[in-house]
């Protein structure tokens, strides 16, 4: 039982993503710092890929942290601190990229292919009930007759 307990409170710890954010990093008015975690939600650091530049520990993250925290104080909307990084690493630093000629694939391949693929399994799936189920003609009488006598035979 205590083992069950110890794999359970290792696994919610892991399952809670780690932030890199440093506490010199971190602004003073709580109000600023919430509103750099909020767009660090969808900046990915250009080191690790999947992650956002809050969860990595990457130098670079660090970089793109203290810039986006610098653009604030200085004034800066969200939408213009996240511009500001941009322009400097391009719409790759964004993980939610937005919809143009260069991301149609990222943004449309993925509902394709699924449908796709269950387009695939219907069809799979109806041919093989029409195979299993429509291959045998009734009986003709004479087979009928046949049939009658073969089970009277058999004492079926």
């Amino acid at each position: 039982m205590k083992t069950l307990l110890a794999i359970l409170l290792l696994a919610f710890t892991l399952a809670v993503p780690a932030y890199a954010v440093e506490p010199r990093e971190r602004l003073a008015d709580p109000v600023m710092e919430a509103r750099a975690r909020e767009i660090s939600k969808g900046l990915r650091c250009l080191v690790c890929r999947n992650e956002s530049i809050d969860e990595s520990g990457a130098d670079l993250a660090h970089d793109v942290r203290i810039m986006l925290r610098e653009r604030l104080v200085a004034g800066d909307t969200d939408a213009q601190a996240v511009q500001a990084i941009v322009d400097r690493y391009g719409d790759f630093v964004l993980l939610n990229p937005p919809l143009m000629r260069a991301t149609y694939v990222l943004w449309f391949a993925p509902p394709t292919l699924l449908a796709v693929a269950g387009l695939s399994i219907f069809f799979a799936v109806r041919r093989q009930r029409k195979a299993a189920g429509g291959g045998a003609a009734p009986l003709n009488e004479t087979e009928r007759q046949r049939l009658a006598q073969l089970m009277q035979e058999n004492d079926l």
